[in-house]
């Protein structure tokens, strides 16, 4: 698998572990696979069986071989194991999926908030650290993540990436615009790899300065700076794990409602998931998903006043706050 930027103006395709470090490609754009690999009806049965009898770090090892050819698989196993552990998470499914009473028609939830900052990004944070972690040792190199938040990014990324060997964080904040809760979370952290600035401004000139940054390939290859919003492959690529879960415990396989049903035999059941999201990365990973052949049906888009993205699909007009 090699990647290739959005704007297809950089040179050659590049691998994995590559566009793990840079995060943004050179020319701005966002790196994105080759091919999105498709997953079958008996595909989906296996991992069904993996997620059942091994747990979510197993399903989330087989997803990343996936799009990962230049890490050896019993690697990426243990990385999977050691982002996806018990101790971290409050639920041992990591991922659980629990009905919704009183709705009147079949209404789960997929809980992505057990991690250690209670946020979904713990999701991908965690496995990001350790992907980082291992690629640098690997490599014998540092890196300096440099991010924007204007809420849960911040915290979970930093609680990721905390107390690593070979990592540092500069997380910019827009002063005054973020809950007390998460800033508390965020500042109140004593690591030394750990730099939280505020800006004087609001997300939109984080992200800016973050884009700025990233867009000065000298400068970013001098201060060897990576990446952890949306921009960097790998985080949606985690994200689109949980995707794959959600879907196989909220569905039965063939044969369990069915005796006589066998793997292939039955269409797999189509599930729509409502999504609440700001800058849409989140949707975007159910939208990976479905296109790997995940039988997911409606992406449904929830937006609350955060609604820079919801007002630009349709209004036409761009307003940052």
């Amino acid at each position: 698998m090699r990647y290739t930027s959005t704007r297809r103006t950089t040179g050659s395709p590049r691998p994995f572990s590559d566009i793990l470090l840079e995060g943004l490609a050179p020319d701005g754009g966002l790196y994105v696979p080759g091919h999105y690999p498709r997953l079958s009806a008996d595909d989906l049965e296996e991992l069904r069986l993996v997620l059942d009898q091994q747990g979510y770090a197993a399903l989330a090892a087989r997803i990343l071989a996936l799009y990962i050819d230049d890490i050896p698989e019993e690697d990426i196993a243990a990385i999977a194991s050691r982002a996806y552990s018990a101790p971290a998470f409050s639920d041992p499914a990591i991922v659980p999926v629990t009905a919704l009473e009183g709705a009147g028609f079949d209404l789960r939830l997929a809980h992505l908030s057990l991690g250690p900052t209670a946020a979904f990004k713990d999701m991908a944070m965690r496995l990001l650290g350790e992907l980082f972690e291992y690629e640098l040792r690997r490599r014998g190199q540092w890196l300096t993540i440099v991010g924007a938040t204007s809420g849960d990014t911040g915290s979970s990324a930093e609680y990721a990436l905390r107390g690593r060997d070979g990592l540092s964080v500069v997380m910019l904040t827009p002063a005054g615009r973020m809950t007390a809760f998460q800033r508390a979370q965020m500042f109140s952290l004593l690591d030394d790899n750990i730099v939280n600035v505020a800006v004087d401004g609001v997300f939109d000139d984080c992200q800016d300065l973050v884009k700025a940054v990233n867009m000065d390939a000298a400068f970013k290859a001098r201060w060897h700076l990576g990446a952890v919003n949306s921009i960097n492959w790998a985080r949606l690529l985690a994200q689109v794990v949980y995707y794959v879960a959600t879907w196989l415990r909220a569905t039965e396989g063939p044969g369990e409602g069915s005796p006589s049903a066998r793997p292939g035999t039955v269409a797999p059941e189509r599930v729509s998931v409502v999504v609440p999201t700001g800058n849409f990365g989140n949707v975007c990973a159910a939208h990976i998903a479905r296109r790997m052949g995940v039988p997911l049906d409606a992406l449904v888009v929830a937006t609350n006043e955060n609604d820079v993205l919801d007002e630009f699909f349709r209004t036409g007009v761009y307003r940052p706050r």
